[in-house]
């Protein structure tokens, strides 16, 4: 494409478990032909030079999902990094997560940790998964690190600037939000960070997204008036 990539995209990867349902599969094949594409476009992105692609992986909310469903879930970083580990190695890729992944199965969290540490020298694309993540519990505990900052001192007062440097994202604003599989709603992800994201909601599922349909979505990103609350 002639024009530059937006530095910072997060996708909802939605629409796995429905993906499965209509090729008459289980639920767990949905998930793990998500995980397939997650390579796809982490690849594609890393090769025009995006800085950051947050996906959100796990919710908060999905320890509702049946006992099945999660434990496949649990089970998808050993596949995914026993595959992919050397290639995004290569490539430059560096892997990086935003959640509290304490409450996960321990071999899933030292799983995802190491493959943290085998990419932290990796300069290239940060590739961010959300992982036991909410919007809302990271701002609950931005504020709580924010005030204890503020009883012991540290700081004079808490600011917008003081108040980020708080999150659990290492990464900047959300130029572009992007959602499959037709739903039109955030859902809890990366409340602070996406307050001035241009948003696209697509139709096909994760596991159809593909770098066209990405690429389309960055088009789109280039024909919208970004005003910030001025005017241009």
């Amino acid at each position: 494409m002639s024009f530059e990539y937006p530095k910072h995209i997060a996708i909802i990867m939605d629409g796995n478990g429905r993906w499965a349902k209509a090729q008459n599969k289980p639920r767990t094949a949905g998930h793990l032909a998500g995980s397939e594409n997650v390579r796809r476009i982490a690849l594609h992105a890393n090769r025009n030079h995006v800085k950051s692609l947050t996906l959100y992986a796990f919710s908060t909310e999905n320890w509702a999902r049946p006992e099945e469903e999660k434990n496949y879930l649990f089970k998808l970083p050993a596949i995914f990094f026993k595959k992919y580990i050397a290639e995004l190695k290569r490539e430059n890729i560096r892997v990086t997560y935003i959640g509290e992944i304490e409450r996960f199965p321990q071999n899933t969290a030292r799983i995802i940790k190491d493959a943290v540490a085998q990419t932290a020298e990796n300069t290239g694309l940060n590739l961010c998964l959300a992982v036991n993540y909410g919007g809302r519990r990271e701002i609950v505990t931005a504020a709580q690190k924010a005030a204890e900052k503020l009883q012991k001192k540290e700081i004079e007062e808490i600011t917008e600037e003081e108040f980020a440097s708080c999150l659990m994202s290492e990464t900047s604003d959300v130029d572009l939000l992007i959602r499959t599989s037709g739903e039109i709603r955030v859902s809890n992800f990366l409340l602070w960070q996406i307050a001035y994201a241009e948003m696209i909601f697509v139709s096909c599922a994760w596991p159809d997204f593909d770098e066209n349909q990405f690429d389309e979505c960055i088009c789109e990103f280039h024909h919208r008036n970004r005003r910030f609350g001025g005017l241009k």
